[in-house]
């Protein structure tokens, strides 16, 4: 046991030993020093059959036939008959090929790395006296507040209660540019303060907060297998055998020993094996440094099939930053009704709950504290649990017979008409205000929705739940096909079951909270937000950095993944083919075949390198402000 290990800890170096030791016998062979040259050959085999028969003896316990027992059977074989210039080189050529192996497969994880060292480790925490204390972050709990100083790293989740400044969250979203946060705002794990000092109250530490999901995502995502790379590990099983049975058959039919360990040496699918693999973590790694993360190799494959895209409108194809445009009051108690709605509001994380209580709080007015319980009405809004005081939409007023006055219908259709979401409130029946809430598009969405039709899209469909037309004032200045507005999230998930039974690939793409059904119906579920917890578990693709440009990227770079593991399994069986055929005709030897089918090997590992130099789409033509689209 003792030496296996050894001998894993030391193979890079037993191959450069081995390599050595090559040149070593033919510079002896070129001096005509025949006491040298066998020997070091002689050495070189041995020292590389060392690891190799080591590895094949492990997968034999473990009842798996594997490319190093052909390996190690072709060498032995060569060694036999006196060919050590054909064991050593063997040997070192398939150790080499396993180095070149692992040493991509690292540089591919080095996104996790890079997030996992940029891990915080310790905090300054403040207690109740005011006192600050440096202790572990595995310590902090939830509710304990930390101090960060201009330049310090954010070691939990949590909210800003004191301080402001402006924070680099280039861990999170991949996105370097600093982003102001002050008092309220939420501020992630691993950001750096790049100036302010800050009081954050903890809501989650270590592995619980989005840093830490991303670190185990991207692992996750990495170690596992694409179905292409599950189809491999398969046919390898079976064709590592037949190999086997190949080579006995070319000896016991022609008796040409030589010949049929060459057959051996050949047939390893080495390039085969690696190829899927390699070019699964390239994608995926190139994915998490650009903060896209896909959930694995399947993702991958049938994100690459999509061609039906299904949008949320809210806080996806706008900012989901809110503002009122106008507030309009029924009846002779203005203050008092605005701050009942307030305090209403206030309950709600709705990002037009949220602009409410801004814009009221601007105007001087405190939210009133004596609040009745409130109920949830899925879809339409909130309500008291004596039906006393309702605040939603209209569908929520007609539910419960509130009458719409005359000029209460001119308020609200002039914001509708406007593009305007309409928030209503109503107390004891009788409606009091009327708010129009408007939302920005998001500046890249033209761009990217370009982009992904240009990309393989073939249909874009919008699915809100706000008035026809409010999505429709967003729908026509965007490449949008089609829109259904007033929906309940239940409707959502039936739209899109409905594409996917007209045999469409369907990718969802939602903010993760409301839209969560959605994400989970869809062939592939997109969540589009600062890594909320909803859209790390729900989406199979999480856009941490909550762009279209991310968005866009995401979907060519699985086409190109995909398209890399079939050229590189067409680099794998072309290469076996034309070993085979090479030696059927007598210009290939062992020798000169390892080299080739280890050069082969360096070939897939290229060709998917190639994956993480992919920056990112060819962006489509800005969409003048003028111009809309043609219905």
């Amino acid at each position: 046991m003792k030496f296996n290990i050894w001998v894993q800890k030391n193979q890079n170096r037993m191959t450069a030993a081995i390599a050595i030791l090559i040149v070593v016998s033919f510079a002896a062979k070129f001096l005509n020093i025949p006491m040298v040259e066998t020997p070091a050959m002689i050495i070189a085999s041995i020292v590389g059959a060392i690891p190799v028969f080591l590895h094949a003896w492990t997968a034999l316990m473990n009842k798996v036939i594997s490319i190093e027992l052909l390996v190690s059977i072709a060498v032995i074989g060569a060694f036999v008959i006196g060919e050590y210039e054909e064991s050593a080189v063997v040997t070192f050529l398939f150790l080499f090929g396993s180095y070149l192996e692992q040493r991509t497969l690292q540089k591919t994880r080095s996104s996790v790395k890079n997030l996992t060292k940029m891990a915080p480790t310790t905090a300054e925490v403040v207690d109740e006296a005011g006192n600050i204390s440096t202790v572990d972050v595995d310590d902090v709990d939830e509710g304990d507040h930390v101090i960060v100083k201009p330049g310090g790293q954010i070691p939990v989740d949590g909210k800003i209660i004191e301080g402001k400044g402006y924070m680099n969250e280039a861990s999170i979203t991949g996105e370097s540019t600093p982003v102001e946060k002050t008092v309220g705002d939420k501020v992630f794990a691993g950001s750096l303060t790049d100036n302010g000092t800050i009081t954050v109250e903890t809501t989650s530490v270590g592995e619980d907060t989005t840093f830490g999901k991303i670190i185990e995502l991207v692992e996750e995502a990495q170690d596992s297998a694409s179905p292409a790379a599950r189809f491999i590990d398969k046919f390898a099983t079976y064709y590592t055998p037949a190999v086997l049975v190949i080579g006995i058959l070319v000896w016991i039919f022609t008796q040409d020993f030589p010949l049929a360990i060459t057959v051996l040496v050949l047939g390893c699918p080495g390039a085969l094996v690696i190829g899927a693999p390699v070019s699964n973590v390239a994608g995926i790694g190139n994915g998490a440094k650009n903060g896209i993360l896909m959930k694995g190799g399947n993702v991958v494959n049938t994100f690459s099939k999509v061609d039906t895209l299904v949008l949320d409108k809210t806080g996806t194809l706008t900012t989901g930053q809110m503002s009122v445009s106008e507030l309009t009051h029924f009846g002779n108690e203005k203050e008092s009704d605005m701050a009942l709605l307030s305090a209403v509001e206030g309950t709600s994380d709705h990002p037009l709950g949220r602009a409410i209580v801004k814009h009221i709080d601007s105007e001087n007015v405190k939210a009133t504290t004596d609040l009745p319980e409130l109920d949830t009405v899925k879809g339409q809004g909130l309500q008291s649990t004596d039906g006393n005081i309702l605040v939603g939409n209209e569908r929520l007023m007609k539910a419960n017979n509130v009458v719409i006055s005359e000029d209460a219908r001119k308020a609200i259709d002039a914001r509708i008409n406007q593009g305007d979401s309409i928030v209503l409130m109503a107390v004891n029946k009788e409606l009091k205000i009327v708010v129009g809430v408007n939302d920005q598009l998001r500046s890249d969405a033209f761009e990217g929705l370009t982009a992904l039709k240009k990309a393989g899209i073939k249909r874009v469909v919008m699915l809100t739940g706000d008035n026809k037309i409010a999505a429709q004032h967003v729908a026509d200045r965007l490449p949008i096909d089609e829109v259904h507005a007033e929906l309940l999230p239940e409707q959502k998930v039936d739209f899109v079951k409905k594409f996917t039974d007209e045999g469409h690939h369907v990718a969802f793409v939602g903010d993760g909270i409301n839209d969560s059904p959605s994400l989970a119906t869809a062939d592939i579920g997109i969540g589009m937000g600062t890594g909320t917890d909803v859209a790390i578990e729900t989406a199979d693709v999480v856009l941490v950095k909550s762009s279209f440009d991310a968005l866009a990227h995401s979907y060519v770079l699985a086409k190109k993944t995909v398209a890399n593991t079939k050229e590189n399994i067409i680099i794998a069986v072309g290469t076996v083919a034309l070993l085979l055929i090479g030696l059927l005709v007598g210009v290939i030897h062992m020798a000169s075949g390892m080299f080739v089918h280890e050069f082969s090997i360096l070939v897939v590992i290229l060709n998917a390198m190639r994956l993480l130099r992919i920056k990112s789409f060819k962006k489509a033509p800005k969409l003048d402000s003028n111009q809309v689209k043609v219905a």
